[in-house]
């Protein structure tokens, strides 16, 4: 490609002199990452590259007011990182998210847009970095390997917000349900067999307590993120740094963020070379995503049928089901929240790996964490929204249907065992069971109990929630 083209700048770098687009705000650096990583076409999310910029904002203040910056340069990069956190040029940031190790490739791309628009700013052509240079300037008193994970620490905790926040919507319309569906008696199920009668309030409370759960330990590893180590620049040392620039960069990045709690890291290696705390945060995801597959499973199979299922619950009809049935509708909605799921349990391992891959100082595996962090927070964020919005809020109870079931139970006769004991319990059970009689027809035949001492015996609440209220014999 001609060097003279008009459409293309000549930037140098250590390795050399390449053609750049002209009107790219990204640099060289950039460029030979963009090319030497054709891996998946994935760039950056958005509120990480969101994040990245209020890190080199608040680094940008805290030169500034130490004197490492005068006030002209400093205010077009300020300027310059302010448009990217508004969500402007964020096209310009073009590096594959399988990238150099630690984040180099992802940091200067963002140390070159800053640098090239705010020279525009002041009234320079793009690439002429004697006005402002992206190493000098745009990333003085940083390195890759404190930048990048704390711009991961921001973007997890802003993007975490609004999960928890979905999380909650999730448990309230649970909650709701369990109170719509408080009086619905059924039989309980424990190995996939008949057990004990349960309300299907009771199923559906029990599942808003797991939400409820997984967001304390959710928020819990949150704050552990908030523990930021801007200023350990290359190794943890602090190189290259004023002495308070640490104090000062982490009050302007407090500030830039508008997050509540952030603080110093207790070890400034510690916060560069170890990845525990986004292990720790991943894990609390995958945790939560093993109890909306259990919770998505249940619905599934209580929703099973029509006819020839469990058919407890109705799930609200949101599509077809089949390109070749007719009339079959499917709990795409449960399903889809699964496959989510599936996801962060796989994301959860990546990281794992990664995180314990590193090796002295750094940790360089930190850009495949970033990317698995926020995708697993991105995708349950939505998956748990649609979930609650389209399946959640309108399941219907088959009140008929729960009723049968728990009629033609074999494990109403543990109700029993109080009052003629665990033995003849038995012996009720299995007739019931070998000659298809429901275990009441069995108790009325033998007269073991009369109707109204069955029916008294059988009291919703007494059956359900025994520890809550006076037991007495019939």
């Amino acid at each position: 490609m001609p060097q003279k083209n008009k459409n293309f700048r000549l930037e140098k770098d250590s390795l050399g002199e390449r053609p750049v687009p002209k009107d790219a705000y990204y640099g060289i650096q950039t460029l030979r990452a963009k090319e030497n990583f054709p891996i998946s076409g994935i760039t950056a999310k958005r509120v990480f590259i969101i994040s990245t910029a209020m890190v080199k904002k608040a680094c940008c203040i805290a030169n500034m007011e130490l004197g490492l910056i005068d006030r002209k340069r400093g205010q077009a990069i300020i300027n310059a990182a302010d448009e990217i956190i508004q969500g402007k040029l964020h096209d310009q940031f073009i590096v594959d998210v399988y990238q150099a190790g630690a984040g180099t490739s992802h940091n200067m791309n963002a140390n070159e847009v800053i640098a090239n628009r705010a020279i525009e700013h002041l009234g320079g052509k793009k690439g002429d970095y004697r006005i402002i240079h992206p190493n000098d300037h745009a990333n003085a008193s940083q390195s890759t390997n404190d930048t990048m994970p704390t711009a991961l620490r921001i973007a997890a905790i802003i993007s975490s917000e609004e999960f928890i926040r979905t999380l909650k919507t999730l448990e309230s319309a649970l909650r709701k349900k369990s109170k719509e569906f408080d009086r619905v008696i059924k039989s309980g199920r424990t190995h996939l067999q008949d057990a004990v009668p349960v309300r299907l309030g009771q199923e559906f409370g029990s599942y808003a307590s797991s939400v409820s759960s997984a967001v304390e330990m959710l928020s819990s590893a949150r704050e552990r993120l908030k523990r930021i180590g801007l200023g350990a620049t290359a190794a943890g040392t602090g190189i290259n740094t004023h002495p308070r620039y640490r104090v000062t960069a982490l009050k302007a990045l407090s500030k830039t963020t508008g997050i509540k709690g952030l603080k110093s890291a207790p070890d400034y290696f510690e916060a560069i070379n170890s990845m525990a705390d986004f292990a720790s945060f991943s894990s609390e995801l995958k945790n939560t995503a093993i109890e909306l597959i259990r919770i998505a499973n249940d619905l599934r199979l209580l929703s099973s049928g029509p006819r020839t299922g469990i058919t407890e619950i109705k799930l609200p009809p949101v599509q077809p089901g089949s390109s070749i049935m007719p009339g079959k509708v499917n709990p795409v909605m449960a399903e889809l929240l699964d496959m989510v799921s599936f996801q962060v349990i796989g994301n959860d391992l990546t990281i794992t790996m990664a995180a314990q891959a590193g090796q002295f100082e750094l940790n360089v595996m930190m850009p495949v964490i970033n990317y698995n962090l926020l995708q697993s927070i991105e995708i349950l964020t939505s998956g748990v929204r649609v979930f609650t919005e389209k399946c959640v809020s309108d399941i219907k109870a088959d009140k008929d249907r729960c009723k049968y079931f728990f009629e033609g139970s074999i494990g109403v006769a543990t109700i029993l065992n109080r009052y003629i004991g665990y033995e003849k319990a038995a012996q009720v059970a299995k007739e019931a069971t070998e000659t298809g009689k429901t275990v009441k027809e069995v108790v009325l035949e033998k007269r073991i109990l009369t109707n109204d001492e069955w029916e008294r015996l059988m009291d919703i609440r007494s059956v359900t929630e025994p520890s809550l209220i006076e037991r007495k014999k019939p």
